[in-house]
């Protein structure tokens, strides 16, 4: 593995070349991104406010649950909950955990609030967990643009934080951590991060801002399969690189965590694999010197740095960064950003 740019350029790779500006980097020519994915994660900013505006609007009861928050969900829905989960962090003071399947888990219980987040509303998984909860007698929240879920919610009398239509699912991201965020706060699994929130808004406005280095990482990822890995609070970002990698740019990309990559992972290595390193200033201090013990026995890679002061800023961060990067690699390889056809065949040979 290496962070050389210049042999992240090489030829060998069967899409056409794309338009580039003076700099070298793929432009968003309009015929490159119809459907304008790069205009929805650069919103990400502005949803803060709009995500906790609609939180606020949903009345969800602020009760302490001892069983703490569970989030059901798949994709993008449930991103969020892990995304909450890591900027919660030690904070926490019961559980907070996603659920990625059909029906609560075994051990669940009564006293747990459960957050149904599908972003159709019609998602199979998630609408058999609502089923499952509504059976146990725990309290649950829908968080959703309509469909299904909305439906039974409402007839059930179960608060609905609404969500935008017309984008994405994954595009939805931060309206999915933030409901995650707010619902861990009323049920008493998290203290309120409310202002940590707010203050992220800025921080990502600085991330958008300035896009030059994610251009720069995506340009020496063209021709390459990205490994990403995170550590600690960066674990869940690295899998949202990941899935953002997949999604947007159509590659091949690997995400895991360390000190657990250390073990088994680090022995495979690759020339073909492009190791990229979620880091973050305030991870514990053995995390911070496998992130770099690791680099070095990998033969190199890509630093990346979480910014912000708080938890929640430095995981949003890292979110908006890796949305940028898998954007501008679909740039470099001259895709369209939006469809996810191999998905969209998948649900539909379900139905």
């Amino acid at each position: 593995m290496t962070g050389d740019p210049a042999s992240a350029g090489e030829s060998g790779s069967a899409e056409p070349a794309p338009d580039r500006d003076p700099s070298g980097s793929a432009e968003p020519a309009p015929d490159r991104d119809p459907s304008g994915m790069l205009d929805d994660v650069l919103a990400q900013p502005a949803q803060i406010d709009d995500a906790l505006w609609r939180f606020e609007a949903a009345d969800v009861p602020r009760e302490p649950r001892p069983g703490g928050l569970g989030v059901a969900g798949l994709g993008g829905a449930a991103r969020g909950g892990d995304l909450a989960a890591a900027a919660i962090g030690d904070r926490a003071t019961a559980q907070v955990r996603t659920r990625r399947g059909y029906g609560l888990e075994p051990w669940a219980r009564p006293d747990a609030l459960v957050l149904c987040a599908s972003y159709s509303g019609d998602t199979e998984e998630t609408l058999a967990t609502y089923a499952s909860a509504r059976e146990l007698g725990a309290p649950r929240v829908a968080l959703t643009t309509g469909g299904e879920l909305s439906r039974l919610a409402r007839e059930d009398g179960v608060p609905v934080i609404g969500i935008p239509s017309g984008m994405q699912p994954r595009a939805a991201v931060v309206y999915m951590t933030v409901a995650a965020l707010e619902c861990a706060a009323a049920c008493g699994a998290s203290p309120s991060l409310r202002s940590e929130i707010e203050a992220s808004a800025a921080t990502l406005r600085a991330v958008a801002n300035d896009d030059a280095p994610a251009r720069e990482l995506a340009a020496a990822l063209r021709d390459r399969v990205p490994v990403v890995y995170g550590a600690g609070r960066t674990a869940a970002p690295a899998i949202r690189w990941k899935t953002q990698l997949n999604e947007n740019a159509k590659v091949a990309a690997f995400a895991n965590e360390l000190p657990e990559a250390d073990h088994n992972e680090v022995c495979g290595t690759d020339e073909r694999l492009a190791a990229i390193f979620l880091d973050d200033d305030d991870l514990d201090p053995r995390l911070r010197k496998r992130i770099e013990v690791t680099e070095a026995v990998l033969g190199g890679g890509h630093r990346v740095s979480a910014r912000g002061t708080s938890p929640v800023e430095r995981v949003l961060s890292l979110v908006l960064l890796g949305d940028l990067v898998s954007v501008h690699l679909a740039y470099e390889r001259g895709v369209d950003p939006t469809p996810v056809d191999v998905i969209t065949e998948l649900k539909s040979k379900l139905a």
